[in-house]
Protein backbone atom coordinates (compact mmCIF):
# COMPACT_ATOMS: atom_id res chain seq x y z
CA UNK A 1 0.00 0.00 0.00
CA UNK A 2 1.37 3.71 -0.98
CA UNK A 3 1.10 6.15 1.66
CA UNK A 4 0.87 10.45 0.42
CA UNK A 5 -1.27 12.20 -1.60
CA UNK A 6 -0.56 9.91 -4.82
CA UNK A 7 -1.60 6.79 -4.95
CA UNK A 8 -2.61 6.00 -8.70
CA UNK A 9 -0.09 2.98 -9.86
CA UNK A 10 -0.93 4.18 -13.79
CA UNK A 11 0.32 8.37 -12.82
CA UNK A 12 3.09 7.30 -10.50
CA UNK A 13 4.61 5.02 -13.46
CA UNK A 14 4.32 7.63 -16.05
CA UNK A 15 5.73 10.42 -13.99
CA UNK A 16 9.11 7.92 -12.94
CA UNK A 17 9.50 7.24 -16.67
CA UNK A 18 9.90 10.87 -17.56
CA UNK A 19 12.54 12.90 -17.41
CA UNK A 20 13.40 16.28 -17.16
CA UNK A 21 11.30 18.80 -19.40
CA UNK A 22 8.92 16.50 -20.25
CA UNK A 23 5.37 17.60 -19.93
CA UNK A 24 2.43 16.87 -17.96
CA UNK A 25 -1.07 18.26 -19.21
CA UNK A 26 -4.11 18.25 -16.28
CA UNK A 27 -7.62 19.00 -18.22
CA UNK A 28 -10.21 20.15 -17.42
CA UNK A 29 -13.94 17.90 -18.32
CA UNK A 30 -13.75 20.40 -21.60
CA UNK A 31 -10.96 19.43 -22.63
CA UNK A 32 -10.86 17.70 -26.27
CA UNK A 33 -8.69 14.38 -24.97
CA UNK A 34 -9.54 12.36 -28.03
CA UNK A 35 -8.22 14.81 -30.74
CA UNK A 36 -5.60 17.05 -29.09
CA UNK A 37 -3.71 14.17 -26.51
CA UNK A 38 0.35 13.96 -27.59
CA UNK A 39 1.51 11.05 -29.17
CA UNK A 40 3.56 9.79 -26.27
CA UNK A 41 1.34 10.65 -23.82
CA UNK A 42 -0.38 8.01 -21.35
CA UNK A 43 -4.06 8.83 -21.06
CA UNK A 44 -5.94 8.85 -17.76
CA UNK A 45 -9.60 9.47 -16.80
CA UNK A 46 -10.07 10.98 -13.60
CA UNK A 47 -12.82 12.44 -14.37
CA UNK A 48 -15.34 10.44 -12.25
CA UNK A 49 -18.28 13.15 -12.21
CA UNK A 50 -18.97 16.75 -13.19
CA UNK A 51 -16.53 18.61 -10.85
CA UNK A 52 -14.80 15.51 -9.14
CA UNK A 53 -12.03 15.28 -9.23
CA UNK A 54 -10.73 18.80 -9.19
CA UNK A 55 -7.51 19.99 -11.51
CA UNK A 56 -5.88 21.70 -8.26
CA UNK A 57 -6.33 18.25 -6.37
CA UNK A 58 -4.55 16.49 -9.02
CA UNK A 59 -2.00 19.26 -9.23
CA UNK A 60 -1.20 18.98 -5.36
CA UNK A 61 -0.67 15.10 -5.74
CA UNK A 62 1.28 15.63 -8.56
CA UNK A 63 3.71 18.44 -7.30
CA UNK A 64 4.50 16.07 -4.15
CA UNK A 65 6.31 13.37 -5.90
CA UNK A 66 7.59 15.66 -9.24
CA UNK A 67 9.72 18.86 -9.27
CA UNK A 68 8.06 21.17 -11.99
CA UNK A 69 9.97 23.57 -13.75
CA UNK A 70 7.28 25.77 -15.97
CA UNK A 71 3.68 26.14 -16.26
CA UNK A 72 1.67 27.24 -19.01
CA UNK A 73 -2.18 28.06 -19.27
CA UNK A 74 -4.96 28.27 -21.48
CA UNK A 75 -5.25 32.26 -21.93
CA UNK A 76 -9.00 32.93 -21.96
CA UNK A 77 -9.97 35.03 -25.57
CA UNK A 78 -10.81 37.94 -23.87
CA UNK A 79 -6.98 38.29 -22.65
CA UNK A 80 -8.48 38.40 -19.32
CA UNK A 81 -7.30 36.04 -16.45
CA UNK A 82 -9.30 32.67 -15.58
CA UNK A 83 -10.21 32.41 -11.58
CA UNK A 84 -7.99 29.34 -11.67
CA UNK A 85 -5.00 31.11 -12.22
CA UNK A 86 -4.38 32.42 -8.96
CA UNK A 87 -4.71 28.89 -7.50
CA UNK A 88 -2.63 27.40 -9.85
CA UNK A 89 0.07 30.07 -9.45
CA UNK A 90 -0.69 29.50 -5.18
CA UNK A 91 -0.27 26.23 -5.38
CA UNK A 92 2.91 26.20 -7.45
CA UNK A 93 4.54 28.73 -5.49
CA UNK A 94 7.16 31.25 -6.41
CA UNK A 95 9.35 31.19 -9.06
CA UNK A 96 7.00 29.63 -11.24
CA UNK A 97 5.32 31.93 -14.02
CA UNK A 98 2.14 31.05 -15.07
CA UNK A 99 2.71 31.35 -19.23
CA UNK A 100 -0.17 31.78 -21.18
CA UNK A 101 -0.80 30.75 -24.49
CA UNK A 102 -3.95 31.51 -26.81
CA UNK A 103 -6.20 28.69 -27.27
CA UNK A 104 -4.58 26.55 -30.22
CA UNK A 105 -1.07 27.30 -29.50
CA UNK A 106 -2.00 25.61 -26.22
CA UNK A 107 -3.60 22.94 -27.71
CA UNK A 108 -0.65 22.64 -30.19
CA UNK A 109 1.40 22.58 -27.08
CA UNK A 110 -0.60 19.86 -25.15
CA UNK A 111 -0.39 17.70 -28.39
CA UNK A 112 3.58 17.55 -28.20
CA UNK A 113 5.46 14.60 -28.39
CA UNK A 114 6.97 15.82 -25.46
CA UNK A 115 3.79 15.40 -23.30
CA UNK A 116 4.00 12.00 -21.47
CA UNK A 117 1.01 12.39 -19.24
CA UNK A 118 -2.14 13.34 -19.72
CA UNK A 119 -4.77 13.64 -16.78
CA UNK A 120 -8.40 14.28 -17.40
CA UNK A 121 -10.40 15.92 -14.08
CA UNK A 122 -14.18 16.14 -14.01
CA UNK A 123 -13.27 19.79 -13.37
CA UNK A 124 -16.08 22.33 -14.36
CA UNK A 125 -14.19 25.25 -14.12
CA UNK A 126 -13.46 27.21 -17.48
CA UNK A 127 -9.77 27.52 -18.53
CA UNK A 128 -8.94 24.93 -15.55
CA UNK A 129 -5.91 23.47 -18.02
CA UNK A 130 -2.19 23.23 -17.10
CA UNK A 131 0.41 22.09 -18.82
CA UNK A 132 3.82 21.23 -16.27
CA UNK A 133 7.20 20.83 -17.45
CA UNK A 134 8.96 18.64 -15.53
CA UNK A 135 12.72 20.09 -13.70
CA UNK A 136 15.30 18.10 -12.16
CA UNK A 137 15.31 16.51 -9.19
CA UNK A 138 18.32 17.62 -7.05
Amino acid sequence: MLNGKLIHPEILVALASAGHGSKVLISDGNYPHSTKCGPNAQLIFLNLSPGKVLVTDILEAILEKTPVEAAAVMQPADGKDAPIFSEFSSLLGRGIELQRLERFAFYEAASSPDVCLTVASGDQRLYANLLLTIGVVV
